[in-house]
């Protein structure tokens, strides 16, 4: 039988104001799908990019949006056999859908949650989480006595991850936009913060460090940061670009990296580095074991009831919050 279900449908790409919410029917979970009654949902700036027609490549429209949730089973389909009826399960990842009451999910992608964890905690952390888990510990594992260089550290991945790279025991030097977050990064973390927006962290950065500069440097704003953030590098180190909030980074010359350093560049994507099921699981038992260990904080979270949406998405382009969103069905 259908289900009944509310839901964002996107038509076409655009701004905040191409989302529709509409009622939907829900057909019953397929082999290998697990259907869930959302009780919170996670907003990433990912979402915005999907809206927006960057990186759209998940998207067939019409069709959903949102990539994390928090849910209980409230079906199965033919072929799962590692969850039940009644399972408080997280994902990340899988096709666009979550901005729903209901949706159907492949099974592969559910975690199950700790009992001692709150679904709007969940919600609020688990993408950005994972991304500071593969981030900081898979793609440049961070040792102790590393200085590291964060961009946007008052933000939903960065004040997980500012918080998380300070107990492993690095040298953590985050950038922020205003005064008010860079008090906010110092709580999350940052032995430095940096107002990038009246100060040149360049400059900074090599102060803090005595001219050596950082082993690693992660940035998702983008356009604004880029070309610097490289210059912060210390020889070998590494520019993880994970995201451009501020406009698609420029083009990097293969010379200038010799030049400046044998420097290395990446610029990774979640699904990669969860694609794995073993890796995936693992990665989440990381991250919430740092949380319930209180390495990492519960995180501040604004929520939106799930009809605002498109509020929550205008808030997060113009720069409006700090932390994570989640939305309410």
């Amino acid at each position: 039988m259908p289900t009944r279900a509310s839901a964002f449908q996107l038509s076409e790409f655009g701004k905040p104001d191409v989302l529709r919410f509409q009622e939907i029917e829900l057909p019953a979970p397929a082999a290998g799908e697990i259907q869930i009654r959302h009780l919170a949902i996670g907003v990433n700036f990912i979402d915005v990019y999907h809206r927006q027609g960057i990186f759209a490549a998940p998207l067939r429209l019409p069709g959903g949006l949102g990539v994390e949730g928090v849910g209980e089973i409230i079906g199965r389909g033919k072929g799962v056999a590692a969850f039940k009826v009644g399972d408080r399960v997280a994902y990340v990842g899988g096709p666009p859908g979550a901005y729903a009451t209901h949706r159907n999910l492949p099974a592969a992608r559910a975690l199950l949650v700790p009992a001692s964890l709150e679904s709007e905690t969940v919600a609020a952390l688990i993408f950005k989480g994972l991304t500071a888990e593969y981030l900081i510990h898979r793609c440049v594992p961070v040792q102790s006595g590393d200085a590291v260089l964060f961009h946007a550290a008052a933000g939903g991945v960065g004040s997980i991850a500012c918080q998380w790279l300070k107990h492993l025991g690095a040298t953590v030097i985050g950038t922020v936009g205003t005064e008010e977050k860079a008090e906010r990064a110092r709580v999350n973390g940052c032995d430095y913060a940096i107002v990038y927006t009246t100060e040149d962290f360049q400059a900074q950065v090599m102060n803090i460090t005595g001219g050596k500069g950082v082993r690693v440097a992660f940035d998702s704003v983008g356009a604004e940061t880029f070309a610097k953030s490289l210059d912060c590098l210390q020889p070998r180190g590494t520019l993880v670009s994970f995201g451009e909030a501020s406009g698609p980074v420029p083009g990097v010359s293969m010379g200038s990296l010799g030049a400046k350093g044998s420097l290395f560049v990446t610029r990774p994507s979640i699904a990669h580095y969860t694609a794995d099921r073993g890796e995936y699981e693992a990665a989440a038992d990381r991250l919430f074991e740092a949380v319930l260990s209180d390495a990492v904080r519960r995180p501040a979270m604004t929520t939106y009831p799930l009809h605002d949406a498109s509020q929550a998405h205008e808030d997060l382009e113009a720069r409006r919050t700090s932390g994570s969103i989640v939305l309410l069905p």
